[in-house]
C-alpha cells in the first residue's frame, strides 16, 4: 500500500508541475521605459498566479489520477493573456449505481470551459455564472450524450483589474488568506446534510427523481486580491476532513512566497492531510460534526477524492 501511495502521490506532483504556471520570472512589480521625450513612464505589472495542483482519488484501485482528473474530480489551471482560471469540479458519485461514470460530467464541464476561454473576450470573464451557464449548456447540447452532475467552482484572475471573479455552486469552495486571515471565501451550497446544489443531465427515466440545479443558482462574488495573497481552491474531499484553523496555519506560511515549488509542496501536504483524515474513524471530522448539527450520529473522516488547487498572487 505505502508504495501504490508513493506513486499517486509522484503522479500528483508530476502533474502539478506540469500544469502550473509561475510568474516569479515575469519581472518586477513595476517597470519604467523611456519615451521620446526622455520622460520616465511607469507601468503596472498584472498579477499573476503561482499555481500547483495536487490530490488523491477515494480508491487507489479504480480511481483515475490523470491531466485535469483526479478520481471523480475535475480540475483545471490556464493562464491566458488577460487572466488567470482556476477551476474544480465534483461528480457526483451515486451515479455509478446507475451505471453512469461520475466523472464524465465533472470532467467534460472543465474541458468546455477550457474550450471557451479560449475564445471569449476579457469582459466576459468579469460574470463567470454566464461562463458556466455557457458550459452547461454545450454538455446539454452535446453530439454525444453526456450524463451525470457534479458541483463547481470557478476562480477568474483579471490581470487588468487585479479582481477575483468567482463562482461556486454546490460544496467544493475557497479560501484566500492574506497575512495569516482568511479575507474571503465561499458559501457552500446545500439543500439538506451531505445533499449539495449541482449541474445535473440525469440519464433517460431520471429526471422527475435528480436534483437539478441551474447556473444562475450559483454564488457569485468580486474580491480585489493583493500581492503576497494565498488562495485554496478545493473539493469537499478537503473541506470535510480538514478543519479550517487547521488549513489556514498551512496556507499562512505561504503569505508573499513566489517559489513555485514551495506553493507544490504545500498543495501536496494539504492533499496529504485530508487523505489521512478521511480514513481516520476515530477523528472528528468537520464532516462528523455536520453531521451531530443534523441528529446524525458520526465520527471519523470521509473517503472522498481529493483535489487541492494552490497559488499565490505575485504583482
Amino acid at each position: 500500500m505505502h508504495s501504490v501511495y508513493g506513486r499517486l502521490l509522484s503522479r500528483s506532483i508530476v502533474s502539478g508541475l506540469y500544469n502550473c504556471s509561475s510568474s516569479s520570472s515575469s519581472g518586477a512589480s513595476r517597470a519604467s521605459v523611456g519615451n521620446t521625450s526622455n520622460e520616465t513612464v511607469s507601468i503596472k505589472a498584472k498579477p499573476k498566479l503561482v499555481s500547483a495542483v495536487a490530490g488523491f482519488p477515494k480508491s487507489f484501485k479504480s480511481g483515475k489520477v490523470r491531466k485535469g482528473q483526479i478520481g471523480d474530480d475535475a480540475w483545471l489551471i490556464k493562464n491566458i493573456d488577460s487572466a488567470d482560471i482556476l477551476a474544480v469540479a465534483d461528480g457526483v458519485g451515486g451515479w455509478r449505481d446507475y451505471g453512469v461514470d461520475p466523472s464524465d460530467f465533472s470532467l467534460s464541464l472543465l474541458l468546455s470551459i477550457e474550450r471557451i476561454t479560449r475564445v471569449s473576450s476579457p469582459c466576459q470573464f468579469r460574470n463567470p455564472v454566464d461562463l458556466l451557464s455557457t458550459a452547461f449548456h454545450e454538455l446539454l447540447h452535446s453530439k454525444r450524450p453526456i450524463t451525470g452532475s457534479s458541483t463547481a467552482c470557478i476562480l477568474i484572475l483579471e490581470h487588468e483589474s487585479n479582481n477575483l471573479f468567482t463562482v461556486n455552486i454546490g460544496d467544493s469552495g475557497f479560501l484566500v488568506v492574506r497575512k495569516g486571515r482568511v479575507v474571503h471565501k465561499s458559501e457552500e451550497q446545500q439543500h439538506y446534510f451531505n445533499t449539495p446544489f449541482q449541474l445535473a443531465l440525469p440519464p433517460p427515466g431520471h429526471h422527475g427523481s435528480a436534483l437539478s440545479d441551474s447556473p444562475q443558482s450559483a454564488s457569485q462574488s468580486q474580491f480585489p486580491v493583493q500581492d503576497g495573497d494565498v488562495i485554496l481552491l478545493a473539493t469537499d474531499g478537503v473541506f470535510d476532513n480538514v478543519p479550517t484553523p487547521v488549513l489556514l496555519a498551512e496556507l499562512s506560511k505561504l503569505g508573499g512566497v513566489k517559489d513555485q515549488l514551495c506553493v507544490q509542496q504545500t498543495a501536496n501536504s494539504i492533499a496529504l492531510m485530508a487523505r489521512n483524515l478521511s480514513f481516520d474513524g476515530r477523528y472528528m471530522s468537520p464532516f462528523a460534526q455536520r453531521a451531530r448539527d443534523y441528529g446524525i450520529r458520526a465520527i471519523g473522516g470521509k473517503p472522498d477524492d481529493i483535489t487541492v488547487l494552490l497559488a499565490t498572487v505575485a504583482i
